[in-house]
């Protein structure tokens, strides 16, 4: 059982100019000669499909779209399937969730990780290959496209919840793959935490993890003869003025599900000089994965690049609990006189509402109300 799974798509910029005038070719034509070798293949369709009409949600960041080309490019492309747990899916509310799972079953793509309300979104994809099923579990980190009881979004991430659809998952299939939305954007590593939850998830009895969400490509480990997948990068996604960095970069993975798990590394470039996914060597990624797989590897090495990652955003995250936001109040902050004026006690209150599981509840539930 052959598997390729690949990271973001949102065709955006120069890619939306070249989908809208059916140039899929010149921008997918490289993976269509990879989808039509395996049994299967996996993307993660980073926006809704707007239609007209449709209005953006109130939220943090920017509020992502395409159109029904997008899907026709994935079908074109040879993709059977899209994920959509991911932070951009409720982007232009419930309409463009509606619209994005009824195009893509027009053009027969079957979709996991999202619906019209949780219970649709955090369903089980089952898949029957050969005489093999594989189980795919897709769930993302919490933002703002969230799906619950009443409303549409995504599956969020909750190891509670992946690790019961992991156990029933084994029971009506052969194999097991999780894929996760999330991590540090830019980031080259995953955090302590994810790496945590994502062992957990094998331990539960995943056969393997793949991630994506950061804009760049990270490692990935064998874990308990398993793998992990920490990071695949942007597959197809372009950034005006962004041609040579490494949200370029990143790289897909051909999974084969047998007695054992093996895997075959895809590197491209995508959106460089041209609005298009180049298939690379496939050795081109090898000295910086194997740098980025020793950091993983070693649990002290990890959390100090971890740290070092973290300080450099210390003042922006520091500001989010002082409440004043104005001219004289940044200059204040700038200097580092703001900050001082807030007591050891009061620290030590946020930090209490942040790091207690019941108090962080509430503080969520009053920041939403």
């Amino acid at each position: 059982m052959n598997i390729l799974i690949a990271g973001d798509f949102c065709p955006q910029s120069r890619v939306q100019e070249f989908l809208e005038d059916d140039k899929f070719a010149e921008v997918l034509g490289d993976v269509k000669e990879i989808t039509g070798k395996v049994d299967f293949s996996i993307v993660n369709f980073e926006c809704p499909v707007t239609l007209g009409g449709e209005h953006p949600i109130d939220k943090k960041g920017p509020n992502l779209q395409c159109s029904e080309k997008g899907v026709e490019a994935i079908k074109w492309a040879g993709f059977d399937c899209v994920t959509l747990a991911n932070n951009h899916l409720l982007d232009f509310g419930a309409k463009g969730v509606s619209n994005t799972l009824g195009l893509c079953k027009k053009h027969g793509i079957v979709t996991v990780g999202g619906g019209m309300n949780i219970e649709e979104a955090s369903q089980i994809l089952y898949k029957k290959i050969g005489d093999k099923t594989l189980a795919i579990i897709n769930c993302c980190e919490h933002e703002f496209s969230i799906a619950t009881e009443t409303t549409a979004g995504a599956n969020p991430l909750n190891p509670v919840q992946q690790y019961y659809a992991i156990q029933e998952a084994h029971t009506k299939a052969d194999y097991v793959l999780v894929i996760v939305h999330g991590g540090h954007e830019h980031w080259q590593l995953p955090s302590i935490r994810m790496q945590d939850t994502y062992r957990f998830f094998i331990d539960a009895g995943a056969d393997a993890v793949v991630n994506h969400h950061q804009h760049c490509f990270s490692g990935y480990e064998i874990y308990k003869a398993k793998p992990i997948f920490y990071g695949l990068g942007n597959f197809c996604f372009d950034k005006p003025h962004t041609t040579s960095s490494i949200w370029n970069e990143g790289y897909m993975i051909q999974l084969q599900f047998d007695n054992s798990i093996g895997f075959h590394i895809l590197p491209y470039l995508q959106c460089k000089k041209e609005p298009c996914v180049q298939l690379l060597e496939p050795a081109s990624y090898d000295k910086r994965l194997k740098e980025l797989n020793s950091i993983i590897a070693d649990p002290e090495l990890l959390r100090t690049h971890q740290d070092v990652y973290y300080s450099k955003e210390e003042k922006k995250y520091k500001q989010m609990f002082e409440p004043l936001d104005n001219r004289l109040f940044n200059a204040l902050r700038k200097r580092g006189i703001l900050h001082s004026l807030i007591s050891p006690k009061r620290k030590l209150l946020a930090l209490d509402f942040i790091q207690c599981e019941s108090h962080r509840d509430r503080l969520i539930y009053h920041l939403l109300h």
